[in-house]
């Protein structure tokens, strides 16, 4: 006969790594080390939080066994447990996405209009034939830690000064982070007001890494 108080006390062990998903600032923890493996400090910088807040997270979503941590000297990196992290995030946005009218409505609010988009698999071909010229827009210590093959890496905040590093002729396919990720948006719109033909891949890194598609590191 099935033990109703072990059944109980099994499906509150799952719960846990709902509750621990079950905060918009543990997301974006969450969507950054997706990314790269990161300190306390670089996550704080990158998600605007305040050093305690972001440790007190970690430390929720470490504990549902969604993070790992590496000491260096003084300091603390955490990274993603597996890869199974990052497909689990990128289900529960795009189940969102799909059930909440109101996630579509905030994302059009924060991204404002959509650019033309080309997806990974018209990209991938076109890295392979040379008709791209692919820009990782994100902090240089994501695109350190991993970057589509070719992809020139320039941070959004610096593009405008470095407008010159691009052929003016190039098709260019800009990324970042994820499809939430305004970086790409941002670029788009600068690189077509200096005349050069852009586009956004569809999704990020990590949909691409998701894709099992090829990753290069710096």
């Amino acid at each position: 006969m099935a033990d109703s108080e072990k059944k109980a006390a099994l499906f509150d062990q799952l719960a846990r790594v709902g509750k621990a998903l079950g905060n918009g600032k543990r997301l974006e923890l969450l969507d950054l080390l997706a990314q790269s493996e990161r300190s306390v400090e670089s996550l704080a910088t990158a998600s605007g939080m305040g050093l305690t807040t972001v440790s007190a997270h970690l430390q929720t979503l470490k504990a549902a066994g969604l993070l790992t941590t590496r000491r260096e000297g003084q300091k603390i990196h955490y990274s993603l447990a597996d890869d199974d992290v990052a497909a689990l995030y990128r289900l529960a946005r795009d189940t969102a996405s799909t059930h909440l009218a109101e996630v579509e409505r905030a994302a059009a609010d924060y991204l404002g209009d959509q650019p033309a988009q080309v997806s990974r698999e018209a990209l991938l071909a076109g890295i392979e034939r040379g008709e791209y010229t692919v820009l990782d827009v994100r902090p240089a210590e994501e695109y350190a830690a991993g970057h589509l093959p070719g992809a020139i890496g320039i941070p959004m905040d610096e593009l405008a000064d470095r407008l010159t590093e691009i052929p003016a002729d190039a098709r260019v396919v800009a990324y970042c982070r994820g499809t939430y990720c305004v970086f790409a948006h941002d670029a788009v719109e600068l690189l077509a007001r200096s005349g050069r033909n852009a586009a956004r891949l569809e999704g990020g890194l990590l949909e691409w890494r998701l894709a099992d598609l090829p990753v290069e590191t710096a």
